[in-house]
């Protein structure tokens, strides 16, 4: 089994990376648009390269000092592990965005020249290029996620052999720290993976949140510009956020996932091995290293999946039924998964010793687990969908509550949120029991692989959603054709969908990887699986948990507010102490603007950064493992319900803002332009309240439990050496 697993992953990962180089080259070689759009695109990268790098400049030595402390307090491979991993994340990020910066520009002037053209498919065709924009970031994440690890378990599991089962045993570093090599390397790594996405995800949120808000509250409420107005010196800076926040942020978030889930799922096997080795049940050896490659066999897959279903979309004749073009590529993935995954599931385990791991039905059920866990993800997406897309009743009930002012726009787009949070948690929880149901503990981890299995497919979807967003932008500040904008619009509003879509994937794939770990977390203990949450320090350290994540929320949102307030503040001075740039005949200091978000989104990415990485370690150190287990617990849940509700609130704001202007003839004939404004006003006000909820707050929830699940496996032996309360009973 083991010679198919590395087929698998490594033919997937390499293939996956030769496409994504092909589509990269390919938006290299694509025409140009006018002199305008190319000075636009151009500030656009120039800004989103700039902030990686002041990012990457803060960033390495951080990564480098942990990588050095776990390489002297563990093993030299765990810090190199940890290494290997951030550089996959960083990678794929890099090379998605700058694929994002390239293609903005191409998908507009494949508008303006269908528009030129006066082609009937000219709106199929810039999708198609929007399209293979994304898809750069989809193939790159999985490709470097599942090269990084393979070479990983090849190194250090197979050349060195500490994957063999005779060496899955208890080790004790020179620090007096107990714990088995390989799992714990395979853990780092994720970690590291991990380390890239709080980054990108969190301080690329900060910077294009503060861009947009700052951008709306002057620009739009204040001046009454247009969208994207190029009069409006934030309007570039927000640009440059989406492809910083809604790219790299998006990718290395659901690269980490995924690793996240295949990491726990190799874990648990072996936890739950080593935990039998010397009960009447015992569980095979044979099956616990089928157990622990199936995962990453299971993904390899994935990626062939992905691939053929990538490849059908853009091979195909352009058609302009945008919504269908983008459910190809998944459903079509989802579909090739199901089917291969069945066999994958046959030849390794059919035949096995099911002695000690609760198989109900044979060698069937993890594939019965995984399954389930594809199903959730496809139900979750749904769900996000049927909130926030204006074509249903939700958003439409948001977006006609701004009749009658901002107050209830707020108050109707919260209680969207909040109760989209019953049928997403149904999903989640029903997922959990199901694949429990089928395959125990393993059932549950397997599940989460299965959700991201085709994460290539839903990285490349919700990628096309900021690059249309982009491309609009540079048709309205390129001054464009007007039926160039209404293509780019086309693409922007499914755009929207597809983003809250794929947020709602992130969050359930998030909580049930995060879920994963922290069953590795109690599984690697003394409790052998079980956590008592009746006891005293674990039910503790549930409620800190739910409190930490509700800090974490309010300190996100109050980042965004001291951005947007600088942004605000510079905006409004290059306005008075320049009116031409009002008139149109001066250009605003848009490098100015980027330059002051990325001070301020690296700055205040900080403190909940340190905060999400440091509370279960020192909560570890304090109290003990029993706690951290059910401040892990507490975390978990809270962020199920904390990024579902501000996701899907902001989402809603969001659509519901676009509605209303989709409506503006309608409304103008009822009650006249001036009452049309103050609607609209309204709309703009709620979507700007939904700016930090659904791009800050509700991503970064499921970063940060993630990362805290991994950082308190890895940190396992350390509590369970030195705590205080331990130090005190004896």
């Amino acid at each position: 089994m083991l010679s198919i697993m590395i087929y698998l992953v490594g033919l997937g990962s390499i293939l996956s990376l030769i496409f994504a180089y092909y589509n990269f080259s390919k938006g290299t070689k694509m025409a140009h648009g006018t002199p305008t759009m190319q000075d636009i695109a151009k500030s656009i990268r120039e800004g989103a390269i700039a902030f990686l790098k002041r990012q990457f400049s803060i960033s390495i030595p951080v990564i480098i000092g942990i990588a050095v402390l776990f390489g002297i307090f563990f093993t030299p491979w765990a810090g190199i592990a940890f290494l290997v991993g951030a550089a996959m994340s960083a990678f794929a990020g890099l090379v998605g965005m700058k694929a994002a910066v390239i293609y903005n520009e191409r998908v507009t002037n494949e508008a303006r020249l269908g528009v030129e053209r006066n082609d009937p498919s000219a709106l199929g065709k810039a999708l198609n290029v929007a399209f293979r924009g994304g898809s750069v970031m989809g193939l790159s994440v999985g490709g470097f996620a599942m090269f990084g690890l393979l070479l990983v378990y090849l190194v250090v599991g197979m050349l060195f052999q500490y994957a063999n089962p005779e060496n899955l045993v208890e080790m004790t570093s020179w620090a007096g720290l107990k714990f088995v090599l390989f799992p714990q390397v395979l853990a780092c790594y994720s970690l590291g993976c991990s380390s890239i996405a709080v980054f990108n995800r969190l301080g690329g949120g900060i910077f294009t949140k503060g861009a947009d808000m700052g951008a709306d509250l002057v620009g739009k409420t204040e001046l009454g510009l247009p969208e994207d107005d190029p009069r409006n010196p934030a309007v570039i800076a927000d640009c440059v956020g989406d492809n910083v926040g809604d790219v790299a942020g998006m990718g290395s978030d659901l690269l980490e996932s995924t690793i996240n889930a295949i990491v726990a799922s190799a874990v648990l096997p072996t936890t739950i091995h080593t935990a039998a080795i010397n009960s009447p049940a015992p569980v095979s050896t044979e099956l616990m290293v089928r157990m622990m490659q199936y995962p990453l066999a299971f993904v390899g897959v994935g990626l062939l999946s992905c691939i053929l279903g990538i490849v059908y979309v853009l091979f195909r004749k352009p058609s302009n039924e945008l919504g269908r073009e983008l459910n190809i590529s998944l459903w079509s993935s989802a579909a090739i998964i199901a089917g291969a995954t069945l066999v994958l599931s046959y030849f390794f385990f059919s035949g096995q010793d099911y002695t000690g791991v609760d198989f109900r039905f044979g060698w069937i059920s993890p594939w019965l687990s995984a399954i389930t866990g594809i199903i959730a993800g496809i139900l979750l997406g749904i769900v996000a969908e049927r909130y926030t897309s204006e074509q249903y009743k939700e958003t439409r009930n948001v977006a006609h509550l701004a009749e009658e002012g901002p107050a209830l726009v707020i108050i109707g787009g919260t209680s969207t949120g909040w109760r989209s949070c019953l049928p997403a948690c149904a999903i989640m929880g029903g997922a959990i029991i199901i694949s429990s149901f089928f395959s125990g503990l393993y059932g549950s981890a397997i599940s989460a692989v299965g959700m991201l299995s085709f994460v290539v497919a839903t990285v490349t979807v919700d990628t096309y959603g900021p690059i249309s967003d982009n491309a609009g932008g540079i048709a309205e500040m390129a001054q464009l054709d007007k039926k160039v904008r209404n293509i780019t619009d086309s693409l922007d509003s499914l755009g929207n969908t597809t983003a809250a879509v794929g947020k709602g994937f992130a969050i359930g794939s998030g909580v049930l990887a995060a879920l994963a770990m922290m069953m590795s977390f109690a599984n690697i203990g003394e409790s052998g699986g079980v956590l008592d949450i009746m006891n005293y320090f674990a039910l503790g350290g549930a409620f800190i948990g739910v409190g930490i994540m509700h800090w974490l929320s309010g300190e996100m949102l109050n980042a965004v507010c001291r951005n947007a307030e600088q942004m605000v503040e510079e905006v409004r001075r290059q306005m008075r102490e320049n009116p031409l740039i009002l008139s149109g005949e001066a250009k605003p200091d848009s490098n100015r603007c980027i330059d002051i978000c990325t001070k301020s989104a690296i700055a205040e990415m900080k403190k909940p950064a340190l905060v999400s990485l440091l509370s279960p370690v020192i909560g570890g150190f304090i109290f003990g493992p029993l706690f951290v287990g059910g401040f892990l617990l507490g975390t978990i849940l809270d962020a199920a319900v904390m990024a579902t509700s501000t996701a899907n609130s902001g989402g809603a704001w969001d659509n519901a803002k676009k509605y209303i202007k989709s409506l503006e003839d309608d409304l103008v004939r009822k009650h006249g332009e001036e009452r049309f404004n103050e609607i609209h006003n309204a709309g703009i006000i709620g979507d700007t309240v939904g700016d930090g909820y659904k791009d800050v707050v509700g991503p970064n929830q499921d970063i940060m439990i993630k990362m805290m699940a991994t950082v308190s496996v890895i940190m396992l032996p350390v509590m369970n050496a030195f705590n205080l309360v331990s130090l005190l009973v004896k």
